[in-house]
């Protein structure tokens, strides 16, 4: 937060590399969520040419291919500022291959192990399986006040979370994080990620709001907060795949 003007900064990274599956709209999503809170917001749009601010109070990271995902993950590495911001505090939220590049470590397309951020306590490798493609419903393992979490995955790998990483939900219909079905997402501290794209946050709008929560800590969560359109949105995906 900037002062005592409550400006909330949304720091979008790399939407150039980052930026596949329409998960850029996450930070529009939260722009409007903190304005419905009172505060003041502005996204900060940062491309692979230019550096990373560390002043920010939520980071975003979203879904792309192997090779702007491997281009992103050396010039996160080579700033630094994603990792600063980091210890300042700030929250991110990493959707797809962003979730991979700040694990431990990915494989990418070829089979070769890339090194990731080390920011997760999370092990990415190639699924056995075939690529997990279609609509990814799971129970929110934190008090999101929504019942079911809904987006869409298209993932190769699979992601093993350890260490004191916790997942963000149980998979309901979906693949999720591993062949097994069992757990989508992870979360540590202020660090939340998803394979869902959607985007997300635009599916999921008390899941944007757990993520401001986690950003002020002064602001209620807006449960009560989702207009129609939302509520539609949500009960159209959920009605395609979760049987009641």
């Amino acid at each position: 937060m900037t002062g005592s003007n409550l400006t909330l900064d949304v720091v979008l990274i790399y939407p150039d590399l980052l930026g596949t599956y329409g998960d850029s709209g996450n930070a529009l999503i939260l722009k409007k969520r903190a304005e419905f809170q009172g505060m003041k917001s502005t996204i900060i749009s940062v491309d692979s040419d230019e550096k990373i601010p560390t002043g920010g109070d939520i980071y975003l990271l979203g879904g792309g291919e192997d090779g702007p995902q491997n281009y992103a993950r050396d010039l996160l590495a080579r700033d630094g500022g994603l990792m600063s911001a980091v210890d300042q505090g700030a929250v991110v939220f990493a959707v797809c291959a962003g979730f991979q590049i700040i694990g431990e470590s990915y494989v990418d397309s070829k089979g070769d192990i890339q090194p990731g951020l080390g920011l997760l306590d999370a092990k990415t490798s190639r699924m056995p399986k075939k690529r997990a493609v279609g609509e990814l419903v799971s129970k929110p393992l934190f008090d999101m006040g929504q019942q079911y979490l809904s987006g869409f995955e298209n993932h190769g790998s699979g992601t093993e979370l350890y260490g004191d990483t916790q997942p963000l939900g149980r998979v309901v219909a979906g693949v999720g994080n591993l062949d097994s079905g069992e757990y989508e997402g992870a979360v540590r501290g202020k660090i939340v990620c998803t394979y869902m794209h959607g985007p997300a946050l635009a599916r999921n709008p008390s899941l944007a709001d757990f993520l401001l929560y986690s950003a002020t800590g002064t602001h209620p969560l807006l449960h009560h907060s989702v207009d129609d359109l939302q509520r539609l949105l949500l009960s159209e995906r959920l009605a395609k795949v979760v049987r009641s």
